[in-house]
């Protein structure tokens, strides 16, 4: 309880968070029962009726999750900033690498587990989905595209949750809704699925853009750009292979509907860690807390002081980022975002298909999908590498540039009409995870403390609004040929590289209190 009192305000918060969980759980056990009777027909629900405790338990969790929203809500937010007008806002910039980074560090990429876990199980489900509901796959289709609508949707709405609530508020909020979509996994229809899993969505899509915005804020400088991409990445990484461990151990047991019900236990895990994280000195100064920011980072290797008339004199000075540097910059991160959702999410899930209807074998094509898992892992080191030791925007840069030759490669191939497709495909896998890897990062280095939250949030969904766009082309059974695919994606992919390369700003090493300081975040106090 204590680990939480610096994100809910006091005591009666506190127990309006904890009150809501609890409904949340209890509304989520009420859907046990009726899975638990289905054990007998392997866990097949379609077609059976909801009865008064499923009905009640959906009214419980709804109710839960507004009375813990109520619990994380900030008090007297005018006042704070009010006071928060005469503060530098800073972090622990200068400290050096402890145990609390090391620790913090680790519960985040847990956390990014089980978030990402959420989507990535879709494509366990799909098959499942088929079978029991007997619809076509291009009906089931509709389940990931409003999953993937909500990742949008939640991806925005939690940047501004952050940046109002708090990093650590918006943390346990989307963990609340973790647990309470759970119950996903014991809809007897295919509509009501589709209900719950675009809320699922919109719980997971936050949760990468604001933890980003957390670490940012909490690591040394020297520390900040390795450990981004690390954590991001071992998340990432991780959450794909919880996601298809659970489902060969437990669907064969409990069907595929259990991949959604295991949302319960591990989004009480993350309620739990809540208790762990730390909220951003940072934020806790820009709402006038400073007896908490102060805890927070002498935990973390920090301390106060007065800021002298000459310091503040020359941040005064400094020069500004005005409007036209930020929206340029935001436009560049947001059109490479688009055109890492259109090759991810778009080409490189047509290609196989594509190349086993030019005469390539089936084994060809699974195996170039195999080899990108593979391929996954080690780029995430390398990303982290040229990120923290050489350039931050040129890393960037780098990424796009190696999706962009790809793609010619991959036009190429489509107009010879033969040739081995493992250099275009292998050019595709390193460029996408090197930019994914990197650009929410980077956005989170490269935008004051005030819209840091929604500036990242916002590019993460453009991340997903590529993959949307891509999704829909394929419900609506609009096929496009690679050479035509790859032509069309290169335009975006072109264009963000240009505007990457102009606009981007050098964010290693820099110290985050600069961009504070430019965005007219001065004051007469300094926290370092």
């Amino acid at each position: 309880m204590d680990g939480m009192s610096s994100t809910l305000s006091d005591r009666q918060a506190i127990w309006a968070f904890v009150l809501g969980c609890v409904a949340v759980t209890a509304g989520v056990c009420a859907h046990l029962p009726m899975f638990a009777m289905a054990r007998a027909m392997h866990y097949r629900l379609a077609g059976m009726p909801m009865d008064r405790m499923m009905i009640f338990g959906m009214g419980l969790i709804i109710a839960g999750i507004f009375v813990a929203a109520y619990g994380l809500l900030p008090r007297n937010v005018s006042a704070q900033r009010a006071v928060a007008a005469d503060i530098v806002v800073a972090a622990p910039e200068d400290a050096h690498l402890g145990t609390s980074h090391w620790g913090l560090m680790a519960i985040l990429v847990i956390a990014l587990v089980i978030d990402v876990m959420k989507p990535a199980s879709l494509g366990f489900t799909v098959p499942g989905m088929v079978s029991e509901y007997g619809v076509p796959k291009k009906t089931v289709s509709l389940v990931p595209f409003f999953a993937l609508a909500g990742t949008v949707i939640g991806s925005v709405l939690w940047g501004w949750i952050a940046d109002i609530y708090g990093r650590k508020a918006s943390i346990l909020l989307s963990a609340v809704m973790f647990v309470g979509t759970s119950i996903c996994g014991a809809m007897p229809s295919l509509a009501w699925n589709i209900g719950m899993c675009f809320m699922m969505g919109a719980a997971a899509g936050g949760m990468l853009p604001v933890t980003y915005a957390l670490l940012a804020e909490m690591m040394p400088n020297r520390h900040r750009g390795w450990s981004l991409v690390l954590v991001g990445g071992l998340g990432a990484v991780g959450g794909y292979f919880a996601a298809s461990g659970l489902s060969a151990v437990l669907q064969p047991i409990f069907g595929w509907r259990i991949l959604w019900l295991a949302n319960l236990p591990s989004g009480l895990i993350l309620v739990a860690l809540g208790a762990f994280i730390p909220e951003s000195a940072k934020f806790l100064l820009s709402r006038g807390r400073a007896q908490e920011a102060e805890a927070v980072m002498r935990r973390f290797g920090a301390r106060a002081r007065h800021a002298s008339a000459a310091v503040i004199a020359a941040k005064t000075d400094s020069h500004a980022l005005s409007g036209l540097k930020l929206y340029g910059k935001l436009s560049a991160l947001s059109m490479c975002a688009l055109t890492w959702g259109l090759v991810n999410f778009g080409l490189l899930l047509w290609l196989p298909a594509d190349l086993v209807a030019k005469g390539y074998s089936v084994g060809v094509s699974s195996r170039l999908l195999a080899e990108s898992a593979l391929i996954a892992f080690p780029t995430v080191f390398i990303a982290a590498l040229l990120y923290s030791r050489w350039s931050t925007k040129w890393s960037l840069v780098t990424m796009i540039a190696v999706t962009l030759a790809g793609l010619l490669l991959v036009l190429r191939l489509e107009l010879a009409g033969s040739g081995s497709p493992v250099l275009p495909v292998a050019l595709l896998i390193v460029g996408t995870n090197g930019i994914i890897a990197i650009v929410l990062p980077y956005t989170a280095e490269s935008f004051p403390l005030k819209v840091r939250g929604r500036a990242t949030g916002w590019v993460a969904a453009c991340t997903k609004s590529g993959g949307l766009f891509a999704q829909a082309l394929t419900i609506s059974g609009i096929i496009l040929s690679m050479g035509l695919s790859s032509a069309l994606i290169m335009v975006p992919t072109l264009l963000s590289l240009i505007l990457v390369a102009w606009f981007g700003r050098e964010t290693r090493g820099s110290d985050l209190r600069d961009l504070d300081a430019d965005s007219g975040q001065i004051g007469h106090t300094e926290m370092i």
